[in-house]
């Protein structure tokens, strides 16, 4: 988080995520898993900048992703990552490369649904898109005592106007970068989704 200061961490993001929506919609290659974790890797600082109530969430998902980014030096690909578990018979074990990948998902869809209350609600309180998103994406994977302790944090969330001056944006270029990030993480959100539907592994897990 060193460099929030002078860079722009939306625009990377929004930037990283276009590149793997244009990987998918090519149709013509498979998405390797450096560039995807090199993508999420740059969401990891949105957690931290939440606060004490996503620091269990910006804690597992920086771990979830340095995994997936140590398993780039040898698998080629996302597909590749979750055939080699299915053969191991190892895709739900506790570590796993494709549990991990299930759950750097949730993380890409968490910041998706924020930013999508955050787009559509007015005021400066994150109070509300942020409960909201977590009781709809992490909530029901969580058992009482996380749910207790997020719940508490959400007191002591920034304001809209310091989450936007701790991403260097003003409002009309967050939510430019925030619409882009929207739009580009569906389809890679949906990608990943299928790798694990279309073998029949479910992703409520």
């Amino acid at each position: 988080m060193g460099d929030l200061d002078t860079a722009k961490p939306l625009r990377k993001i929004a930037e990283a995520f276009k590149e793997l929506e244009a990987t998918i919609n090519s149709q013509s290659q498979e998405v390797e898993v450096a560039p995807f974790s090199h993508a999420c890797s740059l969401v990891s600082p949105l957690f931290g900048c939440l606060g004490i109530a996503f620091k269990f969430a910006e804690v597992d998902y920086v771990a979830k992703v340095l995994d997936l980014a140590e398993a780039s030096k040898s698998i080629g690909t996302l597909q590749s990552l979750l055939e080699k578990d299915i053969q191991g018979n190892s895709v739900r074990k506790s570590g796993s490369h494709s549990r991990n990948l299930l759950r750097v998902k949730r993380g890409l869809v968490m910041v998706k649904v924020l930013f999508e209350l955050i787009l559509v609600t007015e005021g400066n309180s994150l109070k509300g898109p942020a409960s909201k998103a977590y009781e709809q994406v992490f909530a029901p994977h969580h058992g009482w005592a996380i749910r207790k302790a997020v719940a508490a944090g959400m007191y002591a969330l920034p304001t809209k106007a310091q989450l936007l001056n701790n991403l260097n944006e003003d409002e009309s270029s967050a939510s430019i970068q925030m619409q882009s990030y929207v739009a580009a993480s569906a389809p890679v959100i949906m990608y990943v989704e299928k790798l694990f539907l279309t073998r029949g592994l479910g992703i409520d897990w």
